[in-house]
């Protein structure tokens, strides 16, 4: 038996360890990967380094609801967020995020004009753990139902802190 505080850990592990995901704005058809940066394993905002002149960033100017999808290495876990994308190119923030990754994108460093850092302020989460394939798989391969090794996998949470 799994519980919904149980699965929303392993979505931020999962995210923090993986950080590739697709984000988006709502009701458009452009969700584009981005490097997702968390600053614990747990209710908080997901940062995203981008650049000025890239569409969503322009299009997120004053803010805008965004869904992203989420898929773990391996598939164990997935995951569909909703929440608020802002600009917020909070000094302090950049300062404890920044790292040598985020720097090779950025030739100005810290200050080059061309940097934006993103908030994404997730409200919501549906989450789906994947742990039991290998086993729903025999189950079907011997004519047996795997879905209920399924309903305890699955969770709608609320991650606004």
């Amino acid at each position: 038996m799994t519980d919904h505080a149980e699965i929303e850990a392993k979505f931020w592990k999962a995210l923090k360890s993986d950080m590739t995901f697709m984000i988006g704005l709502a009701g458009h058809d452009d969700p584009q990967p981005m490097t997702a940066m968390i600053e614990r394993e747990g209710p908080g905002p997901i940062y995203i380094f981008s650049a000025k002149d890239v569409d969503l960033v322009r299009k997120t100017a004053t803010g805008a609801r965004a869904v992203a999808t989420f898929t773990a290495k391996g598939h164990t876990l997935f995951a569909g967020i909703e929440g608020d994308l802002v600009p917020d190119n909070d000094r302090a923030t950049i300062d404890r995020l920044w790292n040598p990754h985020i720097a090779a994108w950025y030739p100005g460093g810290k200050d080059d004009p061309n940097l934006q850092l993103l908030r994404f302020d997730a409200e919501q989460a549906q989450i789906w753990l994947n742990e039991t394939s290998l086993l729903a798989g025999i189950k079907s391969f011997f004519g047996q139902d795997p879905k209920p090794d399924y309903k305890d996998k699955t969770a709608t949470v609320k991650l606004a802190s």
